[in-house]
């Protein structure tokens, strides 16, 4: 496997050269966390075993959100939160595009338009439901906002999962979508007030748009059953970047190769560029400082627990075994006796005196988690 961290030690000059004038800051932070994440440079920590006593120096993860191997427990954390609203309904998974005329004013304006993009997005969810003859009340969404495709390209586009289903608080009412298991809202009525809404949050930002916009826009809606994959799928990026280092398969004479499965042809793809141009596409899709990429809206807001507490008691749904099926945070073992073990200090400065030990133990060494 070829570390990112490799890959930006071998074109950092280069891509700095190249893209120096409009490196954001917050992927020059980017960069410079994922360049020394778990690494000899990295902060350390001390591990002590549960068992023997055994001490052990270990790299602390940068943390960063943009790593691909840091923050997996966070992304464990917000899917346990994320199951543990599950509801009684058919959930889908509706994907709201921005078109292609409108990706440059969206990369100028990522604050601001990002923000109206996922807005947008769950306001025409939640005018359909409203209006919905079975449903006619209040949805509720959990949108994340993703701005790569598959080949890393900058392509702007928010994921709504969506129960079929709505809750009435005037009428203490709790619907649902029956009738087609395959359909929710007409997708290209979604579309056309996904437009409006977000033309609508564009102008009132006195922003001028592009020339030869289309009216075409594209809203995918597609039944995902319980939910609990399409949630995976939507974690998997939540805190981990956008590429997998198992995905980067070469990097020789200058290039960096790089799989990814397509879409349509179900089957893995490949992709080379020059190194720089590798790490500019990796790092175009680092958020903006403090932007939260996931939300939830309606009766999946955080301060409806009590209203989704209620319905899994009068239906019977227990979320627990959907997230007992989560595979634990593996731990730190001890390489003396296998043991499990704890972390005693932090933040330990890189080169950090070893530890004084009885004469029977071996001197500790780093070991990378």
């Amino acid at each position: 496997m070829i570390l990112l961290s490799a890959i930006i030690a071998t074109f950092e000059a280069d891509y700095l050269a190249r893209y120096g004038e409009t490196i954001l800051p917050s992927q020059l932070n980017a960069l410079h966390a994922l360049k020394r994440c778990r690494t000899s440079a990295s902060p350390l920590m001390r591990a002590q075993c549960s068992a023997c006593d055994h001490t052990e120096l270990v790299p602390h993860s940068c943390g960063h959100r943009a790593c691909p191997h840091c923050q997996h427990h966070e992304s464990q954390r917000w899917l346990e939160r994320q199951l543990a609203k599950q509801v009684p309904a058919t959930y889908f998974l509706l994907t709201f595009t921005v078109p292609e005329a409108l990706r440059p004013l969206a990369w100028s304006n990522q604050q601001r338009l990002y923000d109206h993009l996922i807005r947008a997005s769950w306001e025409t969810v939640r005018t359909f439901a409203r209006n919905d003859t079975q449903l006619q009340g209040e949805a509720g969404a959990i949108a994340v906002l993703h701005t790569h495709s598959r080949r890393l390209d900058f392509h702007p586009h928010v994921h709504l999962v969506v129960p079929a289903a709505a809750l009435d608080p005037d009428k203490k009412r709790w619907r649902t979508k029956s009738g087609k298991r395959g359909y929710l809202f007409n997708h290209k009525a979604l579309a056309k007030v996904f437009r409006a809404k977000l033309l609508a949050a564009i102008a009132a930002e006195g922003l001028t748009l592009p020339p030869g916009l289309t009216s075409t826009w594209v809203v995918d809606c597609k039944n995902v059953g319980r939910g609990e994959k399409a949630l995976v799928y939507l974690g998997r990026y939540l805190y981990r970047g956008v590429i997998q280092e198992k995905d980067i398969v070469a990097c020789e004479n200058g290039q960096v190769t790089f799989r990814y499965r397509h879409a349509k042809r179900k089957r893995f793809e490949y992709r080379t560029l020059p190194g720089a141009r590798f790490l500019a596409l990796v790092l175009q899709h680092v958020l903006l400082k403090g932007f939260r990429r996931a939300r939830n809206f309606g009766f999946l807001h955080p301060n409806s627990k009590r209203a989704i507490a209620l319905l899994q008691w009068l239906f019977g749904l227990d979320p627990k075994r959907l997230i007992a099926q989560l595979r634990p945070r593996p731990q730190l073992k001890c390489p003396c006796c296998g043991a499990a073990m704890r972390i005693v200090q932090t933040r330990l400065p890189p080169h950090s005196p070893q530890p004084t030990l009885p004469p029977t133990l071996e001197a500790p060494e780093a070991l990378a988690m």
